[in-house]
């Protein structure tokens, strides 16, 4: 018995020799115990919780060198590797998780929409069911600070930059002719249509290294990443009609959509203020490929034809018989794109574009052709050391080969051209301090082969979480873009114009609310001058060109207190002057409005199976030169005033009847003014106003969809 007993004494001292305990404390970064946190040997049973003085303490009987993990949500996993024999009383102190909802972001001058953006300021549905916008995603940008209403022309104009200043990307792969041609005073309308997009990321300045030859804005579109059911939309209107398809297959999946538009049929029923030879016809065509190899690798193909043509005279104070301008317009796009997440948190992503546009435009007597063959080849890595630094980095490829025919009976033929290639690298770092504190440095290089000119872009932003609801966000960057086409066909001894961004940004975000402060400047170096009315092959050029842009946008959108509806409001203010073109001194450009004003709404009325929506805008008088007066752009239109409405009614669950008014009040907008070259017998310059070809315009449609579930519609997409 006494054997027995001093045996078993052995065994239970033996057990206790072999085990050990381990013990510490779990605290913040500022000593606050955390409760409830985990705490393991990573792969084995052994392990315990923190109490409410983050203390724990638990027994193990592993042996040698073993891993440690901390782990509690809204922190950093901590993991300790060493002899289990050294964890004892140990001091455990973990970082917040930068990734977290509530972390900062970094948003100076940026706008995000889509099912990643932590802050969601636009949706990618409002694109589309913005009642001004009549189905274009750059009609609802518009409606977004920083943005200058330029009706006439119907391109983004964003702080005080011309439309050339904006470049548009489609997943991060550069378009080179992203709107459809159209007559002067006759809004343009962008080539693609918005529901192939998943995300919009609208920077409005001070954007990322990545991007480049844009010296106001970046738009980023993003393509679905893959198609999940298969269905058929059609589509009647009173322009035109469509038909889309999606057919999913395995790993793959198509999206075809076609449409056929012609004005013809509207405009016998409300004639405009033009004299029409031909209509406008368009025929486009888009097709989307995805293909995902494995849940880490997707490869997608974009593909994009448009043909438009029309013949038309307008009125011209300064052509008896009007004046004629005809086009005929080819464009062909293809977009490709692969993306692929490697092993240790590496990143590879690249593509290529190509874009041929052709156009043969009559105007008057004269005929043009022009044709562009547009290519972009990029590459980018990108690898998370840890949630607090990740780098990206890459290079890309542009190439540009620009060529015009040229021919007047009066003046005589020639030819015009260039080829211009750039290549571009940057690398580009994030920066997480805490939840509260990130930042983001990067730089860019770019080589212009036909400037013969290298340029260093830095762009840096620094964003602090000042509150649970608001943040405070800074960014300056440099951008440089060479000069546009219609200077480069006729000399080529240019540098790159340039900009400098500095932007500060206020944000406060709480349940559907958003609000965003944001004031900015922008000064303008080397930009284009010339000594003549216009743009020739014998004029004198320089980059003695400056300017300036100042500002302050204001954004709140609230989709809480209505039931049933959401409404933004956005206001700009602008103040900027320029000394460029053959401006003889600094002035506000025409394009420029100092006050601009969005209010769109939109409402759920569940009685009538119906959505109604209404967009106001407003701007404030835009210069032009009075040449009965002295003074250049001395004086100003009156004030853009536009109220549009929209209403689609679900007649069943996949049949939508969509109904929409631009402009409902038919309020008389004025643009600017036409005067007469020579002036009439008492001294005086005759004028003709500019205005809209038509001040309302009506919209109907009936939109089908067919799925084999019966439940999917088109709502989104109007």
């Amino acid at each position: 018995m006494k054997h027995l007993l001093f045996t078993v004494c052995f065994l239970i001292h033996t057990l206790l020799i072999a085990q050990t305990t381990i013990s510490g404390k779990v605290t913040d970064a500022k000593g606050n115990s955390i409760e409830g946190a985990n705490v393991y040997l990573e792969g084995t049973y052994d392990g315990t919780s923190s109490d409410k003085k983050g203390f724990f303490s638990f027994i193990t009987s592993e042996k040698r060198q073993q891993k440690l993990i901390v782990s509690f949500i809204s922190f950093e996993t901590y993991g300790k590797v060493a002899d289990v024999s050294t964890f004892k009383n140990l001091k455990i102190i973990l970082r917040e998780d930068v990734n977290t909802l509530d972390a900062v972001t970094i948003n100076a001058g940026t706008f995000e929409a889509g099912d990643n953006a932590k802050v969601t300021a636009l949706k990618a549905l409002d694109v589309v069911t913005t009642a001004s916008a009549l189905g274009d995603f750059v009609g609802a940008l518009q409606t977004l600070p920083g943005t200058s209403s330029v009706s006439e022309d119907g391109r983004l104009f964003v702080r005080g930059g011309e439309a050339e200043e904006t470049q548009i990307f489609i997943d991060g792969i550069r378009v080179f002719t992203p709107y459809s041609p159209s007559a002067r005073n006759i809004p343009t309308r962008g080539r693609f249509s918005p529901f192939l997009f998943k995300g919009i990321t609208f920077s409005t300045g001070g954007y990322s290294a990545e991007y480049g030859q844009a010296l106001s804005s970046v738009l980023l579109l993003n393509t679905n990443d893959e198609a999940i059911k298969e269905k058929t939309d059609i589509s009647l209107m009173t322009v035109g009609l469509g038909v889309g398809n999606t057919q999913v297959f395995g790993k793959n999946s198509l999206s075809v959509n076609t449409s056929y538009i012609n004005l013809a049929p509207y405009q016998k029923l409300f004639p405009d203020r033009n004299t029409w030879n031909k209509p406008v016809q368009s025929l486009n065509g888009e097709v989307v490929y995805r293909f995902r190899f494995t849940n880490e690798s997707l490869l997608k193909l974009y593909g994009a034809y448009s043909y438009s043509e029309f013949d038309m005279i307008q009125e011209d104070i300064n052509y008896v018989d009007g004046f004629r301008f005809g086009l005929k317009n080819r464009n062909l796009y293809f977009n490709g794109s692969y993306k692929q997440h490697l092993h240790n948190n590496w990143t590879i992503s690249g593509g290529m574009s190509f874009n041929n546009d052709n156009s043969k435009i009559n105007i008057v007597e004269d005929k043009v052709v022009d044709n562009e063959n547009s290519a972009h080849v990029k590459a980018t890595v990108k690898k998370r050391f840890s949630n607090r630094f990740k780098l990206n980095f890459g290079t890309e490829y542009f190439i540009t080969d620009f060529s015009e025919d040229y021919s007047s009976e009066t003046k005589g033929n020639a030819v015009y051209g260039f080829d211009n290639n750039i290549l571009g690298s940057f690398v580009e770092a994030d920066i997480f301090f805490s939840k509260k504190l990130a930042t983001k440095l990067g730089v860019r290089g770019e080589y212009s082969k036909l400037l013969k000119e290298f340029t260093i872009s830095p762009r840096a932003s620094l964003a602090y979480k000042s509150g649970k609801n608001t943040q405070f966000s800074l960014a300056y960057g440099r951008f440089y873009q060479n000069p546009k086409n219609e200077y480069l066909k006729f000399n080529t001894q240019f540098k790159a114009e340039n900009a400098s961004h500095f932007i500060a940004n206020y944000q406060y975000v709480k349940n559907k609310q958003v609000l965003r402060i944001e004031g900015y400047y922008k000064k303008y170096q080397d930009l284009v001058k010339y000594d003549t009315e216009r743009a020739y092959p014998n004029t004198d050029y320089s980059n003695l060109g400056e300017g300036f842009s100042k500002g302050i946008d204001v954004f709140w959108r609230d989709n809480k207190n209505i039931k049933n509806t959401d409404y933004w409001v956005s206001y700009s203010f602008l103040d900027t002057k320029r000394d460029y073109k053959n401006y003889p001194n600094k002035a506000t450009p025409n394009f420029a409005s100092k006050h601009n004003l969005s209010v769109v709404t939109k409402h759920w009325i569940a009685d009538w199976k119906s959505q109604v929506g209404m967009s106001y805008s407003f701007a404030s008088g835009r210069s032009y030169t009075n040449p009965n007066k002295g003074g250049f752009l001395n004086q100003k239109t009156k004030n853009y005033n536009s109220v549009s409405l929209n209403w689609a009614y679900l007649i069943s669950q996949q049949k939508i009847l969509y109904f929409s008014v631009n402009n409902v009040l038919g309020t008389q907008n004025v643009f600017g003014y036409n005067y007469k070259n020579t002036p009439n017998s008492t001294g005086t310059y005759n004028r003709q106003a500019i205005i809209p070809s038509v001040d309302s315009f009506f919209f109907v449609g009936f939109f089908w969809t067919i799925s084999d579930n019966k439940k999917d519609n088109q709502l989104n997409n109007l």
